[in-house]
C-alpha cells in the first residue's frame, strides 16, 4: 500500500499563521491530517483525500479526490453565510455546525482566517475569547 498524500506545506504554514494566533491555540497530528485544538476541543482540522479515503470525509465531499479538506465549527446553521451551501463549502453531517472546504485553489485567505477564529470562539472557553477580545480593544485616547 501505498503512503498517503500529506497535506501541501505552503496550506499548512498558512492554516498554522491562522490558527496559533488564536489564543492558547495548539496543533497536532490528527488520525488523519493536521488538527488546531483550544484546551481539548478541535477547531479546525486538514486533511489530504484521496482514493476515497478517508471514506466519511469522501462520502461528505462528494468526491473521492485527491483533495485538501479543512473542517471547522460555525455559530449555527440558521446564522451561516450563504457561501457555506454551495462548493467549495460542504457540510459534513456528524455535526450540525461542521462545515466542509475543498481548499485546492482556494485564495480567500482572509475570509478564511474569519471563518477559522468563528470556530474557535465556538469551542473556547468564554475567558479566553474575552481575553481575545480584550486584545483587540483599541486603547482609549486619553490626549
Amino acid at each position: 500500500m501505498s503512503a498517503r498524500p500529506q497535506v501541501p506545506s505552503p496550506v499548512l504554514d498558512r492554516l498554522r499563521a491562522i490558527c496559533c494566533a488564536l489564543p492558547e491555540a495548539y496543533e497536532e497530528t490528527a488520525w488523519v491530517g493536521v488538527r488546531w485544538r483550544v484546551r481539548r476541543d478541535t477547531f479546525a482540522h486538514v486533511l489530504m483525500l484521496s482514493d476515497g479515503w478517508p471514506p466519511a470525509y469522501a462520502r461528505a465531499a462528494g468526491q473521492d479526490g485527491p483533495a485538501c479538506l479543512l473542517t471547522f465549527r460555525s455559530w449555527d446553521r440558521e446564522f451561516d453565510p450563504p457561501e457555506f451551501s454551495a462548493a467549495p463549502f460542504f457540510r459534513p453531517p456528524w455535526l450540525p455546525n461542521i462545515v466542509g472546504l475543498v481548499l485546492d485553489g482556494w485564495e480567500d485567505w482572509e475570509a478564511l482566517a474569519q471563518h477559522i477564529e468563528v470556530s474557535w470562539r465556538v469551542m473556547a472557553p468564554q475567558a479566553l475569547v474575552a481575553r481575545l477580545d480584550a486584545r483587540r480593544r483599541p486603547e482609549p485616547d486619553l490626549a
